[in-house]
């Protein structure tokens, strides 16, 4: 949320008293560094006064005076630690794009440094807490999985890889539900064949989730409608297999039974 402009004057001013800053003006939000002129300091005065902050909850002036590290003490060391405190700085404040940014920033000039898988791991976070609901669009859920499967990919063995892994697992379910979802529309407008490959969809690419059961009664469904019973058929032997006990296979029997009965007869 952009500060109102007393509300940010007031804490520059703040700063400035504490030998921080020199002068201030309104900033957009992540707190651009050319809104603000910071006076030279030595590098870990400047690193301790934006932990400070981040400390105390100002995500969005750490942010900038970690930045700010950086400009001043670019070959230092701390540097390089800056620039991965000010993505994470940036992630603190949700603003995930800046902290994107900040990361994919920091990997690009320390490819090989050891909280790169960090980097990665804060990047996937970015984009898995955007992700919105089944009924808007998914882009952002795909980027999710993409990259929580670098993190999993490039460090398996790290404990940003073990979170990854569990959170894939939701991706995929919530991913598998938007599907299921624009599946039913197409159902309740009779469009059968895209239906049919939405389900399928769901089935062969999303087999671990838990709308499986419910994507091969759907398909039992589309089949029957589309005159294919044999189709029909073999989706609820497979629901059967695989989810015997389930509410799914029951509505399924009844459907074969009420509109496919030959199908049944042939199968005992």
């Amino acid at each position: 949320m952009t500060l109102r402009i007393s509300r940010k004057t007031a804490v520059i001013a703040a700063l400035a008293a504490g030998s921080t800053l020199v002068t201030g003006c309104a900033s957009s939000r992540g707190g651009n560094r050319g809104d603000t002129a910071y006076v030279a300091r030595d590098v870990e005065s400047l690193y301790m006064a934006a932990k400070e902050r981040l400390d105390r909850g100002d995500a969005k002036i750490a942010a900038a005076l970690f930045d700010e590290v950086e400009r001043q003490h670019p070959y230092s060391p701390w540097a390089r630690r800056a620039q991965l405190m000010s993505a994470f700085s940036y992630y603190v404040r949700k603003d995930y794009t800046q902290a994107i940014q900040s990361a994919q920033r920091f990997l690009s000039i320390h490819p090989g440094n050891k909280d790169a898988p960090y980097a990665y791991y804060l990047i996937a976070l970015c984009y898995y807490e955007q992700i919105s609901d089944v009924e808007r669009d998914q882009k952002i859920t795909e980027q999710a999985l993409t990259a929580l499967t670098e993190v999993q990919r490039r460090y398996p063995d790290s404990e940003y890889a073990a979170d990854a892994r569990l959170k894939i697992d939701l991706v995929n379910d919530h991913l598998a539900g938007k599907e299921m979802e624009i599946g039913r529309f197409y159902e309740t407008t009779g469009k059968w064949i895209a239906a049919d490959m939405r389900f399928q969809n769901v089935v062969k690419n999303y087999q671990t989730t838990s709308h499986v059961a419910e994507a091969l009664f759907r398909l039992t469904e589309t089949n029957l409608a589309l005159g294919i019973p044999q189709e029909a058929k073999k989706y609820a032997a497979v629901l059967g297999a695989n989810y015997p006990g389930s509410v799914w296979y029951e509505k399924a029997y009844d459907l074969l039974r009420k509109d496919a009965p030959q199908e049944l007869a042939s199968a005992n």
